[in-house]
């Protein structure tokens, strides 16, 4: 499985942008999908999945009411809609994907990862 985001970028404390993960190799039906973050000096962090179980979904508590995963398996791509950003949402963006039936929270729960999309929210 291989794994391309986009739609990282610059944005301004309080905007929005869009992240967007294309996979190929094999269908994201059958796949949990996760999108992961880390700043510098920091772990990497779940922000959000979703599993393949319709409705299943994971959120960080502090990104819960701000973000906005989503997957369409037709164009075998899952999507990360960020509102509100601030500027401790600046990190590396991942995209991940496992095996799981349902969405998983620890890294060790994805077999896949992308090389990842620069986030920067300047205040």
């Amino acid at each position: 499985v291989q794994l391309v985001e986009s739609g990282g970028g610059l944005v301004q404390a309080g905007g929005s942008l869009r992240l967007s993960c294309a996979a190929s190799g094999r269908s994201i039906s059958t796949l949990t999908m996760g999108w992961f973050r880390q700043a510098p000096g920091k772990e990497r962090e779940v922000v959000a999945a979703i599993g393949r179980v319709a409705g299943n979904t994971y959120y960080t508590d502090s990104m819960r009411y701000r973000f906005t995963i989503s997957r369409d398996n037709t164009k075998n791509t899952v999507s990360l809609q960020m509102n509100s950003l601030k500027p401790e949402d600046t990190a590396v963006y991942y995209c991940a994907a496992g095996g799981r039936l349902t969405a998983g929270s620890r890294v060790d729960d994805y077999n896949y990862w992308g090389q990842g999309t620069q986030v920067t929210v300047s205040s």
